[in-house]
């Protein structure tokens, strides 16, 4: 990556991190309904790899899906909007924080399921092999998805066709308020893939130029042929697992110990150190995007809601899509 490659990719784990903020206290006046799963403290894993893929890879997540989304171009605030259930919303108002989409960028969303969204990566990627198209599907979930079925029939399918999948789990230690090694006979997910002969590997995900590199390496791996791939990426969300989890499960002072290794902060000493940018280009990327998740805010609550008949919209898909 180049300079201002570098500097807009520290400006979009910025602008996560203050959505996110920002969303926490509108959810807590009433202003968002719902469930909502922030993504704070996980910024790195997806500004790695999203930052790593070329524009007809496509991306596909869980719930968790805001900071992914503005990685994949989507507008902040589309993203706000669609949290406040506006129809200026990425999804019209219709999705809210579980359901975010634009497949003009090649994102295709966030999935409320567990693990639902994997067989649709496998279907994406065959379809790009009947298409002959030069794409890989990146798909990302997390560590609880890889307990259920859809997880081991994706994989299974995927390295059976040999198709061009790089799967992503972003390892945050709990499943909802559940560790690994309660819920998973095998706590080192990287041996999952073992089962299925697929080359893998695992990377600091509070690190986001780990987590680029790593990434990039295996997208050009598998773009040329060799299959599908899995990448495990070690990270850690700093608040609890939706809105509504009082963290009974973890102490204070385990989350305290992993903010001392804050993503955002690791990326800040990285470009700074390399002489990549300077403390005052980053300090004025960090005031950008308070602007720019302050108008998301203003944005979102004055555009109108979602008039009556939109709920009669976009049933079917239309002839030709």
């Amino acid at each position: 990556m180049d300079k201002s490659e570098h500097l807009k990719r520290y400006g979009e784990m910025v602008v996560i991190r203050h959505l996110e903020e920002q969303a926490s206290a509108l959810y807590q006046q009433g202003k968002i309904g719902g469930f909502l799963h922030l993504y704070i403290g996980q910024e790195a894993v997806s500004t790695g790899l999203i930052s790593a893929r070329q524009p007809q890879d496509r991306v596909i997540t869980a719930y968790r899906d805001h900071g992914v989304a503005i990685n994949c171009g989507v507008p902040a605030k589309h993203v706000m909007a669609e949290l406040l259930g506006k129809a200026t919303g990425i999804s019209k108002g219709k999705g809210g924080s579980m359901h975010m989409a634009d497949v003009s960028k090649n994102f295709f969303g966030g999935h409320a399921i567990v693990g639902s969204h994997l067989p649709i990566a496998t279907g994406l990627a065959l379809g790009d092999r009947y298409q002959h198209n030069d794409a890989v599907t990146i798909c990302m979930f997390g560590d609880g998805a890889t307990n259920i079925g859809f997880f081991h029939e994706a994989l299974n399918l995927s390295k059976v066709w040999s198709l061009s999948v790089l799967w992503v789990v972003e390892n945050n230690q709990y499943g909802m308020g559940t560790t690994i090694e309660r819920a998973s006979a095998v706590p080192e997910l990287t041996q999952k893939a073992e089962g299925y002969g697929m080359p893998h590997a695992k990377v600091d995900g509070m690190n986001m130029m780990a987590v680029h590199d790593k990434a990039r390496e295996m997208i050009e791996a598998i773009r040329t042929g060799a299959g599908p791939m899995f990448l495990e990426a070690t990270t850690y969300r700093y608040r609890g697992h939706s809105m509504g989890d009082p963290e009974r499960y973890r102490k204070a002072e385990e989350v305290h110990k992993w903010q001392e290794s804050d993503p955002i902060g690791i990326y800040r000493h990285y470009l700074a150190d390399h002489e990549i940018a300077t403390e005052q280009e980053l300090d004025e990327q960090e005031k950008e995007a308070e602007r720019i998740v302050e108008e998301a805010v203003q944005f979102a609550e004055s555009s109108p809601e979602p008039a009556p008949e939109a709920l009669y919209e976009n049933i079917y898909v239309s002839e030709g899509c």
